[in-house]
Protein backbone atom coordinates (compact mmCIF):
# COMPACT_ATOMS: atom_id res chain seq x y z
CA UNK A 1 0.00 0.00 0.00
CA UNK A 2 1.00 3.32 -0.53
CA UNK A 3 -0.13 6.25 1.60
CA UNK A 4 -0.94 9.07 -0.95
CA UNK A 5 -1.77 12.81 -0.07
CA UNK A 6 -3.58 15.59 -1.66
CA UNK A 7 -1.08 17.64 -3.76
CA UNK A 8 -3.02 20.70 -1.70
CA UNK A 9 -1.36 20.13 1.34
CA UNK A 10 1.87 18.90 -0.04
CA UNK A 11 2.12 22.13 -1.35
CA UNK A 12 1.08 23.93 1.99
CA UNK A 13 3.56 22.07 3.74
CA UNK A 14 6.42 22.88 1.17
CA UNK A 15 5.32 26.37 1.19
CA UNK A 16 5.47 26.36 5.32
CA UNK A 17 8.78 24.74 5.96
CA UNK A 18 10.08 27.79 3.22
CA UNK A 19 8.53 30.53 5.34
CA UNK A 20 10.31 28.64 8.55
CA UNK A 21 13.62 28.31 6.73
CA UNK A 22 13.28 31.80 5.06
CA UNK A 23 12.55 33.51 8.85
CA UNK A 24 15.69 32.56 10.49
CA UNK A 25 17.83 32.45 7.61
CA UNK A 26 10.65 -3.87 37.33
CA UNK A 27 8.72 -7.00 36.48
CA UNK A 28 5.65 -8.05 34.55
CA UNK A 29 2.22 -7.89 36.18
CA UNK A 30 0.41 -11.13 36.68
CA UNK A 31 -2.72 -9.90 34.20
CA UNK A 32 0.15 -9.61 30.81
CA UNK A 33 -0.07 -12.84 29.70
CA UNK A 34 3.41 -14.18 29.06
CA UNK A 35 2.44 -15.92 25.81
CA UNK A 36 -0.60 -13.44 23.91
CA UNK A 37 -3.33 -16.17 21.56
CA UNK A 38 -0.84 -16.47 17.94
CA UNK A 39 2.43 -14.93 19.42
CA UNK A 40 5.56 -17.13 18.03
CA UNK A 41 8.15 -17.45 20.74
CA UNK A 42 10.66 -16.74 18.10
CA UNK A 43 13.54 -14.14 20.00
CA UNK A 44 13.94 -10.20 19.25
CA UNK A 45 16.34 -9.89 15.52
CA UNK A 46 19.86 -8.27 16.26
CA UNK A 47 19.45 -8.39 20.51
CA UNK A 48 22.80 -9.56 20.89
CA UNK A 49 24.45 -6.31 18.63
CA UNK A 50 24.89 -3.45 21.28
CA UNK A 51 23.93 0.11 19.58
CA UNK A 52 27.24 2.55 20.34
CA UNK A 53 24.12 5.30 20.88
CA UNK A 54 22.35 5.60 24.05
CA UNK A 55 18.91 6.99 23.36
CA UNK A 56 16.29 8.72 25.34
CA UNK A 57 13.22 8.51 23.12
CA UNK A 58 12.71 7.85 19.47
CA UNK A 59 10.02 9.30 17.07
CA UNK A 60 8.96 7.63 13.64
CA UNK A 61 8.28 9.37 11.20
CA UNK A 62 7.26 8.49 7.00
CA UNK A 63 10.41 6.78 6.08
CA UNK A 64 12.36 7.73 8.41
CA UNK A 65 13.29 7.90 12.38
CA UNK A 66 14.66 10.35 14.91
CA UNK A 67 15.93 10.12 18.28
CA UNK A 68 17.93 12.12 21.25
CA UNK A 69 20.57 10.87 22.88
CA UNK A 70 21.18 10.60 26.74
CA UNK A 71 23.60 13.41 26.06
CA UNK A 72 21.32 15.55 24.63
CA UNK A 73 22.03 15.14 20.43
CA UNK A 74 19.73 14.16 17.88
CA UNK A 75 19.82 12.03 15.14
CA UNK A 76 17.96 11.48 12.11
CA UNK A 77 17.84 7.84 9.80
CA UNK A 78 15.92 6.46 6.96
CA UNK A 79 14.80 8.22 3.71
CA UNK A 80 18.09 6.37 2.30
CA UNK A 81 20.35 6.22 5.64
CA UNK A 82 20.41 3.06 6.51
CA UNK A 83 22.21 4.16 10.16
CA UNK A 84 21.79 7.42 12.68
CA UNK A 85 23.06 10.66 10.83
CA UNK A 86 23.67 13.59 13.22
CA UNK A 87 21.59 16.67 12.77
CA UNK A 88 24.01 19.55 12.29
CA UNK A 89 24.56 22.99 14.18
CA UNK A 90 25.71 21.37 17.61
CA UNK A 91 21.93 21.62 19.05
CA UNK A 92 21.65 20.15 22.24
CA UNK A 93 17.90 18.62 22.51
CA UNK A 94 15.43 17.40 24.73
CA UNK A 95 13.07 15.65 22.42
CA UNK A 96 12.70 15.33 19.04
CA UNK A 97 9.47 14.43 16.48
CA UNK A 98 9.65 13.12 13.45
CA UNK A 99 6.38 13.89 10.29
CA UNK A 100 6.38 12.96 6.79
CA UNK A 101 9.09 15.26 5.76
CA UNK A 102 9.46 17.91 8.42
CA UNK A 103 10.86 16.94 11.81
CA UNK A 104 10.90 19.65 14.73
CA UNK A 105 12.88 19.46 18.35
CA UNK A 106 12.82 21.07 21.44
CA UNK A 107 16.38 22.22 22.85
CA UNK A 108 17.66 21.86 26.62
CA UNK A 109 16.47 25.67 26.09
CA UNK A 110 13.31 25.30 25.35
CA UNK A 111 14.03 27.11 21.68
CA UNK A 112 12.17 25.02 18.62
CA UNK A 113 13.60 24.09 15.71
CA UNK A 114 12.62 22.36 12.49
CA UNK A 115 14.59 20.74 9.41
CA UNK A 116 14.10 18.29 6.87
CA UNK A 117 15.88 16.22 4.41
CA UNK A 118 19.08 18.01 4.88
CA UNK A 119 19.18 18.04 8.53
CA UNK A 120 20.27 21.41 9.17
CA UNK A 121 17.28 22.70 11.99
CA UNK A 122 16.01 26.48 11.69
CA UNK A 123 14.53 28.18 14.58
CA UNK A 124 11.12 28.01 14.52
CA UNK A 125 9.55 32.47 14.26
CA UNK A 126 8.44 34.17 16.84
CA UNK A 127 10.90 33.37 19.63
CA UNK A 128 8.43 31.09 22.06
CA UNK A 129 9.56 28.95 24.06
CA UNK A 130 8.15 25.12 24.24
CA UNK A 131 8.24 21.84 26.21
CA UNK A 132 6.29 19.57 24.02
CA UNK A 133 5.85 19.32 20.12
CA UNK A 134 4.57 16.93 17.58
CA UNK A 135 4.20 17.03 13.91
CA UNK A 136 1.73 15.55 11.47
CA UNK A 137 1.13 15.14 8.09
CA UNK A 138 0.67 18.69 7.29
CA UNK A 139 0.55 20.68 10.77
CA UNK A 140 2.88 21.39 13.64
CA UNK A 141 1.58 21.65 17.49
CA UNK A 142 3.72 22.65 20.14
CA UNK A 143 2.93 23.65 23.98
CA UNK A 144 5.01 26.24 25.80
CA UNK A 145 6.01 26.25 29.49
CA UNK A 146 3.17 27.40 30.61
CA UNK A 147 0.75 24.94 29.54
CA UNK A 148 -0.53 26.70 26.71
CA UNK A 149 -1.01 25.02 23.13
CA UNK A 150 -0.35 27.11 19.88
CA UNK A 151 -0.77 24.86 16.28
CA UNK A 152 0.54 26.15 12.24
CA UNK A 153 0.36 24.40 9.07
CA UNK A 154 -2.52 23.07 6.98
CA UNK A 155 -6.05 23.63 8.52
CA UNK A 156 -8.76 22.10 5.74
CA UNK A 157 -10.32 20.15 8.09
CA UNK A 158 -9.94 22.26 11.31
CA UNK A 159 -6.86 20.34 12.85
CA UNK A 160 -5.54 23.26 14.36
CA UNK A 161 -8.15 24.24 16.36
CA UNK A 162 -7.18 27.89 16.16
CA UNK A 163 -10.87 28.08 14.25
CA UNK A 164 -8.73 30.38 11.58
CA UNK A 165 -7.43 29.22 8.43
CA UNK A 166 -4.05 27.62 7.41
CA UNK A 167 -0.79 30.01 8.65
CA UNK A 168 2.88 29.27 8.84
CA UNK A 169 2.99 31.36 12.77
CA UNK A 170 2.38 29.13 15.39
CA UNK A 171 -1.22 30.51 16.44
CA UNK A 172 -2.97 29.61 19.90
CA UNK A 173 -5.54 26.89 20.06
CA UNK A 174 -8.92 27.95 20.95
CA UNK A 175 -10.73 27.56 23.89
CA UNK A 176 -8.53 28.83 26.54
CA UNK A 177 -7.58 25.46 27.68
CA UNK A 178 -4.44 24.53 29.94
CA UNK A 179 -2.76 21.65 28.00
CA UNK A 180 -0.56 18.29 29.19
CA UNK A 181 0.40 17.14 25.63
CA UNK A 182 -1.01 17.76 22.16
CA UNK A 183 -0.42 15.91 19.12
CA UNK A 184 -0.67 15.80 15.40
CA UNK A 185 -1.71 13.16 13.18
CA UNK A 186 -2.74 13.40 9.21
CA UNK A 187 -6.26 15.31 9.52
CA UNK A 188 -7.06 15.48 13.48
CA UNK A 189 -5.32 16.39 16.30
CA UNK A 190 -5.86 15.32 20.17
CA UNK A 191 -4.63 15.95 23.70
CA UNK A 192 -4.83 16.09 27.32
CA UNK A 193 -5.17 18.65 29.33
CA UNK A 194 -3.85 19.12 32.68
CA UNK A 195 -7.03 18.55 34.71
CA UNK A 196 -7.05 15.28 32.80
CA UNK A 197 -9.79 15.64 30.33
CA UNK A 198 -9.25 14.61 26.68
CA UNK A 199 -9.86 16.84 23.73
CA UNK A 200 -9.58 16.27 19.77
CA UNK A 201 -10.34 18.31 16.87
CA UNK A 202 -10.52 18.36 12.96
CA UNK A 203 -11.54 15.63 10.49
CA UNK A 204 -14.58 13.77 12.57
CA UNK A 205 -16.01 11.71 9.42
CA UNK A 206 -15.24 8.34 10.92
CA UNK A 207 -15.92 9.42 14.54
CA UNK A 208 -12.43 9.92 15.57
CA UNK A 209 -13.23 13.27 17.26
CA UNK A 210 -14.91 10.78 20.20
CA UNK A 211 -17.19 13.59 21.40
CA UNK A 212 -20.45 10.72 20.12
CA UNK A 213 -21.40 12.32 16.56
CA UNK A 214 -20.12 11.75 13.36
CA UNK A 215 -19.89 15.07 12.41
CA UNK A 216 -17.49 16.17 9.26
CA UNK A 217 -15.07 18.58 11.12
CA UNK A 218 -14.33 20.23 14.48
CA UNK A 219 -12.16 23.59 14.44
CA UNK A 220 -11.98 23.77 18.16
CA UNK A 221 -10.76 21.41 20.80
CA UNK A 222 -13.76 19.30 21.38
CA UNK A 223 -13.92 16.96 24.68
CA UNK A 224 -14.55 13.09 24.33
CA UNK A 225 -17.36 11.66 25.27
CA UNK A 226 -17.92 9.32 28.68
CA UNK A 227 -16.58 11.80 31.36
CA UNK A 228 -13.06 9.51 31.52
CA UNK A 229 -9.94 10.59 33.05
CA UNK A 230 -7.35 10.81 30.71
CA UNK A 231 -3.55 10.80 31.32
CA UNK A 232 -2.94 10.54 27.59
CA UNK A 233 -4.65 10.99 24.01
CA UNK A 234 -3.35 10.17 21.24
CA UNK A 235 -4.81 10.90 17.01
CA UNK A 236 -3.71 8.12 14.60
CA UNK A 237 -3.70 8.55 10.87
CA UNK A 238 -5.40 5.76 8.44
CA UNK A 239 -4.41 5.00 4.20
CA UNK A 240 -6.98 7.01 2.10
CA UNK A 241 -6.99 4.01 -0.89
CA UNK A 242 -5.59 6.26 -3.32
CA UNK A 243 -8.76 8.71 -2.81
CA UNK A 244 -6.13 11.76 -2.18
CA UNK A 245 -8.47 12.36 1.07
CA UNK A 246 -6.53 10.35 4.11
CA UNK A 247 -9.52 11.23 6.74
CA UNK A 248 -12.21 9.77 3.65
CA UNK A 249 -10.84 6.04 4.56
CA UNK A 250 -10.30 5.24 8.51
CA UNK A 251 -9.19 7.15 11.45
CA UNK A 252 -9.03 6.75 14.59
CA UNK A 253 -7.59 8.28 18.62
CA UNK A 254 -7.10 6.48 21.74
CA UNK A 255 -6.32 7.31 24.90
CA UNK A 256 -5.02 5.59 28.30
CA UNK A 257 -7.00 6.78 31.82
CA UNK A 258 -5.47 7.62 34.92
CA UNK A 259 -6.38 4.34 35.98
CA UNK A 260 -4.30 2.98 33.39
CA UNK A 261 -7.44 1.61 30.61
CA UNK A 262 -7.10 2.19 26.77
CA UNK A 263 -9.58 2.87 25.22
CA UNK A 264 -10.24 3.70 21.00
CA UNK A 265 -12.43 5.37 19.13
CA UNK A 266 -12.72 6.36 15.23
CA UNK A 267 -12.37 3.80 12.33
CA UNK A 268 -9.59 0.96 12.42
CA UNK A 269 -7.50 -0.16 14.89
CA UNK A 270 -9.59 0.00 17.99
CA UNK A 271 -7.74 -3.34 19.83
CA UNK A 272 -11.72 -4.81 19.76
CA UNK A 273 -14.25 -6.70 17.81
CA UNK A 274 -15.81 -3.27 16.91
CA UNK A 275 -14.60 -1.93 14.05
CA UNK A 276 -16.04 1.75 14.26
CA UNK A 277 -17.45 3.97 17.14
CA UNK A 278 -17.67 7.47 17.92
CA UNK A 279 -17.17 7.50 21.72
CA UNK A 280 -14.00 5.64 23.08
CA UNK A 281 -14.54 1.40 23.72
CA UNK A 282 -12.33 -0.59 25.69
CA UNK A 283 -9.06 -1.97 24.19
CA UNK A 284 -9.70 -5.81 25.10
CA UNK A 285 -8.05 -8.13 26.61
CA UNK A 286 -8.13 -6.39 30.20
CA UNK A 287 -4.01 -5.58 30.06
CA UNK A 288 -3.25 -2.39 31.92
CA UNK A 289 -1.65 -0.08 29.96
CA UNK A 290 0.13 3.58 30.99
CA UNK A 291 0.90 4.91 27.34
CA UNK A 292 -0.19 4.32 23.69
CA UNK A 293 1.43 5.24 20.33
CA UNK A 294 -0.58 5.46 17.10
CA UNK A 295 0.74 4.54 13.59
CA UNK A 296 -1.11 4.84 10.42
CA UNK A 297 -3.13 1.21 10.41
CA UNK A 298 -1.58 0.14 13.85
CA UNK A 299 -1.36 1.11 17.17
CA UNK A 300 1.33 0.06 20.27
CA UNK A 301 0.65 0.50 24.27
CA UNK A 302 2.92 -0.27 27.09
CA UNK A 303 2.04 -1.76 30.39
CA UNK A 304 3.03 -0.61 33.72
CA UNK A 305 5.90 -3.01 33.36
CA UNK A 306 7.64 -2.04 30.03
CA UNK A 307 6.16 -4.79 28.57
CA UNK A 308 5.17 -3.74 24.54
CA UNK A 309 2.00 -4.74 23.19
CA UNK A 310 0.64 -4.02 19.55
CA UNK A 311 -2.88 -4.34 17.29
CA UNK A 312 -3.99 -3.55 13.93
CA UNK A 313 -2.42 -4.20 10.61
CA UNK A 314 0.91 -6.09 10.26
CA UNK A 315 0.98 -5.80 6.73
CA UNK A 316 4.85 -4.75 6.98
CA UNK A 317 5.68 -6.22 10.18
CA UNK A 318 5.18 -3.53 12.29
CA UNK A 319 3.23 -4.90 15.02
CA UNK A 320 6.52 -7.31 15.73
CA UNK A 321 4.71 -9.98 16.38
CA UNK A 322 7.29 -12.02 14.33
CA UNK A 323 5.36 -12.97 11.46
CA UNK A 324 3.90 -10.51 8.32
CA UNK A 325 0.40 -9.76 7.37
CA UNK A 326 -2.00 -10.36 10.01
CA UNK A 327 -4.55 -8.51 11.12
CA UNK A 328 -5.01 -8.63 15.06
CA UNK A 329 -7.75 -6.81 16.45
CA UNK A 330 -6.82 -7.03 19.91
CA UNK A 331 -3.46 -6.34 21.36
CA UNK A 332 -0.65 -9.17 21.15
CA UNK A 333 2.92 -9.09 22.96
CA UNK A 334 6.13 -7.61 21.00
CA UNK A 335 8.03 -10.77 20.87
CA UNK A 336 12.07 -10.80 21.87
CA UNK A 337 11.29 -10.21 25.83
CA UNK A 338 12.49 -6.56 25.39
CA UNK A 339 11.59 -3.66 28.24
CA UNK A 340 10.95 -0.90 26.88
CA UNK A 341 10.81 2.57 28.45
CA UNK A 342 9.03 4.62 25.47
CA UNK A 343 7.68 3.39 21.89
CA UNK A 344 6.46 5.15 18.69
CA UNK A 345 4.46 4.03 15.97
CA UNK A 346 4.46 5.70 12.63
CA UNK A 347 1.37 7.71 11.76
CA UNK A 348 2.14 7.97 8.14
CA UNK A 349 4.23 5.30 7.64
CA UNK A 350 4.48 1.39 8.43
CA UNK A 351 7.25 1.01 11.52
CA UNK A 352 7.56 0.94 15.32
CA UNK A 353 10.41 1.72 17.33
CA UNK A 354 11.27 2.02 21.06
CA UNK A 355 13.98 2.73 23.87
CA UNK A 356 14.56 -0.14 26.33
CA UNK A 357 15.45 0.50 30.12
CA UNK A 358 18.83 0.25 28.78
CA UNK A 359 18.80 2.90 26.10
CA UNK A 360 18.63 0.92 23.32
CA UNK A 361 17.08 1.96 20.41
CA UNK A 362 15.19 -1.28 18.67
CA UNK A 363 12.36 -0.40 15.48
CA UNK A 364 10.54 -3.20 13.48
CA UNK A 365 8.32 -3.16 10.31
CA UNK A 366 8.84 -1.78 6.97
CA UNK A 367 12.40 -1.25 6.15
CA UNK A 368 12.74 -0.15 2.25
CA UNK A 369 14.21 2.94 3.08
CA UNK A 370 16.56 2.76 5.87
CA UNK A 371 14.03 3.72 8.47
CA UNK A 372 15.12 1.24 11.64
CA UNK A 373 18.25 2.07 11.19
CA UNK A 374 19.73 -1.28 11.42
CA UNK A 375 22.46 -0.82 8.56
CA UNK A 376 19.96 -2.45 5.67
CA UNK A 377 17.13 -1.97 3.37
CA UNK A 378 15.75 -5.58 4.06
CA UNK A 379 12.27 -4.67 3.17
CA UNK A 380 10.06 -6.00 6.25
CA UNK A 381 11.84 -6.94 10.39
CA UNK A 382 8.72 -8.85 11.83
CA UNK A 383 10.97 -8.43 14.88
CA UNK A 384 12.91 -5.36 17.01
CA UNK A 385 16.37 -4.87 15.52
CA UNK A 386 19.08 -2.83 17.42
CA UNK A 387 19.73 0.73 15.89
CA UNK A 388 22.97 0.19 14.71
CA UNK A 389 26.23 2.81 15.19
CA UNK A 390 25.94 6.42 13.21
CA UNK A 391 26.99 6.59 9.78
Amino acid sequence: MTHVRSNSLSRALTLAATLLVAAVGCQESSESPSTSPGEPAAPALGTTAAPVLSFRQVSAGGEHTCGTTTDDRAYCWGDGRTAPVAVSSGLRFLEVNAGVSTNCGITIDQRLYCWGHDLIPAEVPGGRRFRQVSVGDHHICAVNPFDVAFCWGENTFGQLGTGGAFTTTPTRVAGGLRWRRVFAAASHTCGTTTDDRGYCWGSNIFGQIGDGTYSLNRSKPTAVAGGLRFRQVKPGSGYDAGLNQPELDAAYSCGVTTDNRAYCWGNIALGSNVTNSNKPIAVAGGVHFEFVHLGLWHACALNPFNVAFCWGSNEFAQLGIGSVGSFSMTPVRVVGGLRFRNLTASTTGFHTCGVTNDDRAYCWGRNSSGQLGDGTTVLTRPAPVAVVAPM
